[in-house]
């Protein structure tokens, strides 16, 4: 998913709790030149409409610093809100075109429904619900469908039988499950064994 935001830079000596009050939210630029970052600052509702859509390292944003002026796709990198409140702190974005491949988290999106839990009353059994990949910006995947309708009591899936996107790699430990379909439970909560 790609997104559109228009920021500024922050104005020099501006306090960051001001910044919020006035309705702003703090920001930073890296990687737009190098190891060189930019202070910014974007609208406190553009933030939050930024936030609905977008996920931390998965979610390429368009974004344009109006008065530098710099434009170009960066990565939702970090969001800080407040531990009790939730509100909105600081966000940071980091630019990947030009830096090669990037590391990102992709969530996993289960579809369908195990014909071994749907017809033997197996149990679904997920060990992992986001892959660590690296690859290239224009590769970057809202989600990965991983089809689950034909699998049976018994069956596992395994992260290298999970296609990727194109030019992406598995940057986790090779061979890990992601899921299992276990066996019915029998007996464990049905009042069938005796104690003693």
């Amino acid at each position: 998913m790609e997104l559109t935001i228009e920021c500024q830079t922050r104005p020099d000596g501006s306090k960051p709790n001001a910044l919020r009050r006035s309705g702003k939210i703090p920001a930073n630029l890296y990687g737009h030149q190098g190891t060189e970052s930019v202070a910014i600052i974007l609208d406190a509702k553009v933030a939050e409409r930024l936030l609905n859509k977008a996920s931390i390292n998965n979610s390429i944003v368009d974004l344009s610093v109006t008065d530098i002026p710099w434009r170009g796709k960066t990565l939702l990198r970090e969001v800080q809100s407040h531990p009790a409140k939730g509100t909105l702190y600081h966000l940071s974005f980091f630019a990947v075109a030009g830096h090669g491949d990037t590391d990102i988290e992709v969530r996993l999106h289960l579809v369908g429904e195990s014909i071994g839990v749907k017809r033997d009353g197996g149990v679904l059994d997920v060990h992992i619900t986001n892959l660590a990949l690296r690859c290239p910006p224009e590769s970057i995947p809202a989600a990965i469908d991983i089809d689950i309708s034909n699998m049976e009591v018994g069956d596992s899936l395994q992260v290298d039988q999970i296609p990727l996107p194109a030019g992406a790699k598995y940057m986790g430990e090779p061979g890990q499950s992601v899921l299992t379909i276990l066996p019915p439970q029998r007996g464990s909560d049905s009042g069938t064994e005796s104690e003693g």
